[in-house]
Order: structure tokens, then C-alpha cells, then sequence
């Protein structure tokens, strides 16, 4: 009897309240799709009427990871000030912090770093924001986490640095070569070789990226 009781409640619930029972199945949703269209109020809406800040969608990406993939970036100052977790990691180990520095999303990556992003954090090659920064050529970006006191010497589970992957990734035109400098400014060991015992002036000469060698040759490289 208590059993049927119990149903019985239940059937009455979902009948006179399905409104209440969809809102909160879709509120996560519905937070990411804000997200994604950068629509604060509908953001400051749904966060006041209860949606989960740091819901995850079927990836495991939070709404502020949502909104940092568009690079949408009123949507994520919205999310952060509501207090958005940015350093929540997806299925595949991104957070918006580390997406955000990895793809050059600059506004998005400072509010990060205002709001405690975890500069040791790691992607899932093992490497931090600043080794793919400097790969994709993204100067400010990596100016900005080289300020922040990100490790330029780190290793990702490849063997590379950040300065190895300028090289090695990079084009060898002017972003790359100032994103060479920068490093080099900032005290990346320029000897600093890859697994196979490969240094960073080797592979500079080895592609013909005279500018970088010769920055590397400035700096005492071997």
C-alpha cells in the first residue's frame, strides 16, 4: 500500500506540475545555449531562477567552456562574475582557461587569470596554455601568460616546450620569431632538446628559419 501511496503522489506531481519538472531537465541546456549565443540576460535569468553554474552537457563542458569555444565574451564575464568554475575540465581535459589560452581568446584568458585560473594546469598532451599559445603564433597570448608566471620551461608528454614548439609547429614567419624572442626574454632554457636529443637551434636550421637561429645563436643557444 505504501508503495502504491507513493506512486500515487508521484503521478499527482507530474501531473499538476510539469512546467517546474521540464525547467529543471533543461535548465542545464538552456544555460549552455545562452552561453553559446552570448545572451546575458538570458544567462542572469536562469542562473537566478536556480540553473546549475557548472552543469555539464553531454561533452562534459561547463556553460563558460561553451562560452569560451565561440569566444563569446560577455557570456563568460556573466558566468565568472556569477562565480562559473574556470578551470573546469571537459571529457577531453579542456577548461575555459586552458581553451581560451590555447586558442588566443585574449579577454576571455585575462578574466581567467583574474578569477584563479590554475597556471600548472595541464591539456591532455601534458602541456600547459602557454605550449600551444605559442605553437598557433598567438603573440599577445602568450605575452600575457608569460606575465602571469606560467613555467616556460614545461615539458608536455611529446618532449616539447613551448620554445620547441615554435619551432617545430611554427611557421618561422614574424609572429613565430617574436613569440621566439619573448621566450627567450623570459629565460626558456635554449638548449632544452626534445626526446630524441634534438635542441631548438638544430631545428631552426634543419627548416631554414634564419631569424629564429639567429635569435637562438644571440641567446648562447647550441
Amino acid at each position: 500500500m505504501l508503495k502504491l501511496a507513493s506512486f500515487s503522489a508521484w503521478l499527482l506531481l507530474t501531473a499538476f506540475c510539469p512546467p517546474l519538472l521540464a525547467a529543471e531537465n533543461t535548465m542545464p541546456l538552456a544555460l549552455h545555449k545562452a552561453a553559446a549565443a552570448d545572451d546575458v540576460a538570458a544567462i542572469k535569468t536562469l542562473i537566478a531562477e536556480g540553473a546549475e553554474i557548472d552543469a555539464r552537457d553531454g561533452t562534459g563542458a561547463t556553460a563558460l567552456l561553451v562560452a569560451t569555444h565561440g569566444n563569446r565574451l560577455e557570456a563568460a564575464r556573466a558566468l565568472i562574475a556569477a562565480g562559473a568554475d574556470v578551470n573546469a575540465r571537459d571529457g577531453i581535459s579542456d577548461s575555459p582557461y586552458l581553451y581560451a589560452g590555447a586558442r588566443g581568446h585574449l579577454d576571455i584568458l585575462k578574466l581567467t587569470l583574474a578569477h584563479g585560473a590554475d597556471l600548472a594546469s595541464t591539456n591532455r598532451y601534458g602541456g600547459t596554455a602557454l605550449i600551444p599559445a605559442a605553437e598557433r603564433g598567438h603573440v599577445e597570448t602568450v605575452e600575457t601568460l608569460i606575465a602571469a608566471g606560467v613555467d616556460v620551461d614545461h615539458v608536455n608528454r611529446l618532449g616539447w616546450t613551448a620554445l620547441l614548439e615554435a619551432v617545430l609547429l611554427g611557421d618561422g614567419g614574424p609572429r613565430h620569431v617574436r613569440i621566439v624572442e619573448r621566450l627567450i626574454s623570459a629565460g626558456a632554457d635554449v638548449d632544452l632538446a626534445d626526446h630524441d636529443g634534438v635542441a631548438p637551434l638544430r631545428h631552426a636550421r634543419s627548416r631554414g628559419y634564419r631569424d629564429i637561429a639567429a635569435l637562438l645563436e644571440k641567446a648562447g643557444a647550441k
